[in-house]
């Protein structure tokens, strides 16, 4: 599984990639964000299409934002509570 550390969030390195245009969906949104953001190569990127949407549609990259936020904060208190309970389980058995 690949991850981003904290440090290399703002050099992901998946905002630089074009987008291709393999659905409809992504085909309207790299016309709309070519037209609107005029980039001297004629290539659009990932980082160009969420600046789009946050710009133009700000309440659904909030939506999505909140949701990956709160799924996050889940995770952390799974992880906290599975590593209680192996912690109580070593201790347990290092008292046998």
């Amino acid at each position: 599984m690949n991850s981003t550390s904290a440090k290399d969030y703002e050099n992901n390195p998946e905002l630089c990639k074009t987008v291709l245009p393999d659905s409809d969906l992504k085909n309207f949104l790299v016309e709309y964000t070519g037209e609107t953001m005029q980039p001297e190569n004629n290539e659009v990127t990932l980082e160009m299409v969420v600046e789009t949407m946050a710009t133009e549609f700000p309440e659904f990259v909030l939506a999505i934002a909140e949701e990956n936020w709160v799924r996050g904060y889940q995770q952390a208190l799974d992880d906290v509570d599975t590593g209680k309970k192996i912690a109580e389980k070593q201790a347990n058995d290092q008292q046998k």
